[in-house]
């Protein structure tokens, strides 16, 4: 696939990965939802594992096929993880602490499902800050490579958050498919990566 190809399927990628964000607003604005902080809180969340599935499937499904130009979506599709993870966030300090940041911190503290996310949320944050060419050529190919492993805390963090969460409401089916996606995923990586090591160095 030649790189105008590449410019419209990530162009098209784009578009569809703001759909879900377009409809929470327009259910909020127009009052479709009987309760927005639900909705934007649960839709959010979700599509934010959606992306990190999405995220975690890139380099296998490139492996796999061979198509080599899937990496060139893998940055973006990160990133829109960070954004739906980043509107899970503002949701929860705005709408249920009206950005009152020390009631936030007691809450986090208080209630487990809310400090994994926290803490998965805030190890996010280096990952789409270095996801710039300026920035991986400032630390440099393998810090880089070791700073973005973090998501292989961020993934079972994640999940572990939103198992809590369900726990309450006895429902554990969702929280249940994610993880074992992630966990295949994960393995996936982890067995190619010592697979690849294990190969003998061809001159």
């Amino acid at each position: 696939m030649n790189s105008k190809q590449v410019g419209w399927v990530k162009a098209i990628v784009f578009v569809l990965a703001l759909i879900p964000f377009a409809r929470l607003v327009w259910g909020t604005a127009s009052g479709s939802f009987s309760d927005p902080l639900a909705a934007i809180t649960k839709g959010s969340g979700e599509w934010a594992l959606y992306f990190l599935c999405i995220t975690l499937a890139v380099t296998p499904l490139r492996r796999l096929t061979g198509w080599n130009w899937l990496v060139k979506l893998r940055r973006m599709i990160g990133l829109f993880m960070f954004f739906y993870a980043l509107v899970h966030f503002t949701a929860f300090l705005w709408f249920d602490h009206f950005f009152d940041v020390p009631a936030m911190l007691a809450d986090v503290i208080k209630r487990p499902f809310i400090l994994v996310g926290f803490i998965a949320f805030v190890l996010l944050i280096p990952l789409a800050a270095t996801s710039t060419n300026a920035m991986i050529k400032r630390l440099g190919g393998k810090r880089w490579q070791w700073l973005h492993r973090l998501i292989y805390v961020i993934a079972p963090l994640s999940i572990l958050h939103f198992w809590w969460m369900k726990e309450g409401k006895n429902d554990f089916a969702r929280p249940i498919i994610f993880g074992s996606i992630i966990a295949l995923l994960l393995a996936w990586r982890v067995w190619w990566n010592v697979r690849g090591k294990s190969q003998p160095v061809r001159p």
